[in-house]
């Protein structure tokens, strides 16, 4: 689905429903992930408040809506935190409207609800925008509201779109739209088989996110046929003895992949490089949380790998939402734009059926700002990845991400 400004209305083509504009569609989009969800990286950040003490109930504020059609779409966003608004928040909220004018919508309300940054309050904005008449429930954006919020809408029978890029978040009619390490891992690995690549040593973080990544790399590495020889966990911030030990073995693999934060990699890359284990002698393999300027010029890196969403969909994306609403946006309010977008595309085309199942995992899947993706019957997503070589403080696209899904998505 093709989401973009002037929106006239909707058209099939390959079996995915897709948006065309005035104006050329937008282009597809990137990751420059910094730490916060919708990126692939560490468990769900909590920026919000804790759960409402004492096992007092709490209640959803009146919130805000946008538009007046008669489809009603809950968008469920952390306003306000602690210390008060939250502009990650207020981000979403604001990509909401985007996409709203961008699609020329009169037939949709967005009931846009505050969950306070905890569980109780994503429970509480749920049920109320439910009894508001909400078709379909998009958002939160961390794993424990998420959870709530869909305990609510399943008990209702409404489906979720959500932001957390946990992966215990998601089951049947509780879908993730976010960047999910998952993904990232098996492109890369499938990248590094094509490749000529045939086996490949771990070097990995002794955090949730490291665990993650291992459990998908050890999968992918099976459905690839690549042998894993050697696996080295570490402490986070402790990598030179685990990296003298696979210097030791460095006869037993042609590659390594390494999970790790951009903000942890100038300690690893000083070790890699003190170890002889350079992207010049070995190749190295990493994750989106590399697209990071702190990463592009270290020396162990040159020549590295990693996957992410291509840029100039978000950039474009960036610029019209700055011209709008006079700031940047989050990196994940293409999230909400994508997810406001699709609910607007569907109850265009789709009819009384525009929120079923079989609609929302449609396997030809849709297109977005952040390029294509699809959700399978379990929750999670797959999505449209390049693959980037770092080099020269900068990173190239080597392999570009598929514009269309092949296959069932099975």
């Amino acid at each position: 689905m093709d989401f973009s400004t002037g929106f006239r209305g909707p058209f099939r083509r390959g079996g995915a429903l897709r948006l065309f504009a005035g104006v050329a569609a937008l282009a597809l989009a990137a990751c420059n992930p910094g730490a916060g969800p919708g990126i692939p990286g560490a468990r769900d950040l909590r920026m919000g408040a804790p759960a409402t003490p004492g096992g007092q109930v709490a209640v959803a504020d009146a919130g805000e809506n946008i538009g007046e059609g008669a489809v009603k779409v809950a968008l469920i966003v952390p306003l306000t935190g602690p210390n008060g608004p939250s502009a990650v928040g207020a981000s979403l909220r604001n990509a909401a409207k985007l996409a709203y004018a961008d699609s020329g919508s009169s037939d949709v309300t967005i009931l846009v609800r505050d969950d306070k940054s905890s569980p109780a309050g994503a429970a509480a904005a749920t049920q109320a925008a439910i009894n508001e008449g909400a078709e379909i429930v998009l958002g939160p954006v961390f794993a424990t509201d998420v959870k709530e919020a869909g305990r609510v809408a399943r008990s209702a029978g409404k489906p979720v779109i959500a932001f957390s890029t946990d992966t215990s978040a998601a089951g049947h009619g509780q879908y993730l739209l976010s960047f999910l390490v998952e993904g990232h891992v098996d492109r890369g690995l499938n990248f590094a088989a094509q490749k000529g690549k045939k086996s490949v040593a771990v070097l990995a973080p002794e955090n949730d996110y490291g665990t993650l990544a291992l459990g998908q790399f050890q999968q992918s590495a099976a459905n690839y046929g690549l042998r894993v020889p050697l696996i080295e966990r570490y402490k986070p911030g402790a990598p030179t003895e685990s990296i003298q030990r696979l210097a030791a073995a460095r006869d037993q693999f042609d590659a390594i992949f390494i999970p790790e934060q951009a903000d942890a990699m100038p300690a690893v890359s000083k070790e890699l490089v003190a170890a002889g284990l350079d992207s010049k002698k070995v190749q190295i393999i990493g994750t989106g949380l590399w697209n990071d300027a702190r990463t592009l010029n270290l020396p162990a890196l040159q020549g590295a790998w990693f996957s992410a969403p291509e840029n100039a969909g978000f950039n474009a994306f960036a610029t019209r939402y700055k011209a709008k609403f006079g700031s940047d946006p989050a990196r994940i309010a293409t999230l909400a734009y994508d997810a406001v977008s699709l609910a607007i595309a569907l109850s265009r085309s789709q009819g009384s059926q525009r929120y079923s199942e079989s609609v929302l995992t449609n396997p030809s899947g849709f297109n977005g700002a952040d390029g294509v993706f699809r959700f399978k019957p379990d929750g999670t997503n797959e999505r449209g990845l390049s693959i980037l070589e770092i080099g020269g403080g900068a990173a190239k696209i080597i392999s570009p991400a598929p514009r269309t899904f092949t296959g069932n998505g099975a």
